[in-house]
């Protein structure tokens, strides 16, 4: 095993300065060094693996902000183990940090193209590092369309942000549940829904999504009725990561392993085995 690979395993002590409770589930920790060194930089769309000391390690996506990457944020679910014990953690806990691992949105490839963000539940925190990218360099893109969908108003992320960006005239956000409320006057049903009346040019579009794998499917069967091409939709894939340098196999993806090759797929490389439930 060569220095990088053990570089690659060995978690760097952080500590907690922040938690924040997003919703009834999930919630969201700032972290910063211990030792004042951050990690090198990430790119939107990455994650980290994130270990609680004495409980175990998960793969985490990145949702805080690339151009600040002196402080990494995580938000994520309470789940399983691990997630309920770092539920537990307080500001001034450590927890261990590797990372940052895998392919990203890739924005860059996004310059001059209407921009199309469909977030289902919690698939809004990993786009959220692509958002904070693409709006710190709003004139290289012509229209950017958040449609982003949730069960209930409740389970809502990013409140703050999202009425931020609402705001912005220069950003289109359309945001729909499940099941409504007395209270809520916004648009109820499917995330798909939203899709044949936003607005965009299918022609000059690029996409990306995030959420449940149903959700993922049936999202790209709505993008290409209207239009987008395959190679020009871009998925995120989440699979159980343990090692997250390709080693231990656990997150095969076909001929890919989702630490390494992914999380983020263009749709066209994966369309074989997409809706493969086996895979």
């Amino acid at each position: 095993m060569n220095n990088m690979v053990l570089a690659a395993m060995q978690p760097i002590p952080y500590r907690i300065e922040r938690f924040k409770r997003e919703t009834h589930d999930t919630f969201t920790i700032e972290l910063k060094p211990v030792n004042g060194n951050p990690q090198p930089a990430f790119a939107p769309g990455q994650f980290n693996m994130l270990y609680v000391f004495g409980t175990g390690e998960i793969p985490i996506s990145i949702s805080g902000d690339p151009a600040c990457p002196e402080t990494i944020k995580h938000t994520t679910r309470v789940v399983g183990t691990v997630t309920r014990a770092m539920h537990a953690l307080k500001p001034g806990d450590r927890i261990g940090v590797r990372g940052p691992f895998g392919s990203n949105w890739p924005t860059d490839k996004a310059e001059g193209k209407d921009v199309v963000i469909v977030a289902g539940g919690i698939g809004l925190a990993p786009l959220r590092p692509a958002l904070f990218d693409l709006l710190a360099n709003r004139k290289e893109y012509r229209r950017i369309v958040l449609l982003y969908g949730t069960r209930t108003p409740e389970d809502i992320l990013f409140k703050r942000d999202l009425r931020r960006w609402r705001s912005h005239f220069d950003l289109e956000v359309h945001i729909t549940v499940d099941r409504s409320m007395e209270a809520w006057r916004g648009n109820v049903g499917v995330v798909t829904t939203l899709i044949p009346r936003a607005p965009f040019d299918p022609s000059n579009a690029i996409a990306f999504i995030c959420g449940p794998e149903v959700m993922m499917w049936y999202t790209v069967e709505a993008l290409q009725q209207r239009g987008v091409k395959s190679e020009d939709i871009f998925v995120s894939m989440e699979r159980n990561m343990k090692c997250a340098t390709g080693f231990c196999g656990r997150c095969q993806y076909g001929p890919n392993f989702i630490c390494k090759d992914g999380p983020v797929f263009r749709y066209d490389r994966v369309e074989p085995i997409f809706r493969k439930a086996e895979v």
